[in-house]
C-alpha cells in the first residue's frame, strides 16, 4: 500500500507549480465534486418526526401530571 503524501507537501510539489488556469480548472473540479456531495447529504438528512416514540420506555409508568408538578415544586424552590 503506498503512503498517501501530505496535503501540504502535495500542493507545493504538484499544484502550485502548474500554471493559473490548469489552477482554476483543478479549483472548480473540486467545488464541483463538493457541491454534487452536499447535494447527496441534502437528500438524506431526516425528519425530527422520525424520532417520535424513541424512548417511550423511558417514561413507563410515569405519570405525566404528577412529572410536571414535581418539576415545578422544584422550581419555586431554586433562587
Amino acid at each position: 500500500m503506498v503512503k498517501a503524501m501530505p496535503l501540504e507537501e502535495l500542493y507545493e510539489q504538484q499544484i502550485k507549480p502548474r500554471p493559473k488556469d490548469e489552477r482554476l480548472k483543478l479549483l472548480a473540479m473540486i467545488a464541483q465534486d463538493l457541491a454534487a456531495e452536499v447535494k447527496v447529504e441534502e437528500q438524506t438528512k431526516h425528519s425530527l418526526l422520525e424520532l417520535e416514540g424513541m424512548g417511550a420506555e423511558i417514561w413507563q409508568g410515569i405519570d405525566a401530571q404528577e412529572y410536571v408538578n414535581e418539576l415545578r415544586k422544584e422550581w419555586e424552590h431554586r433562587p
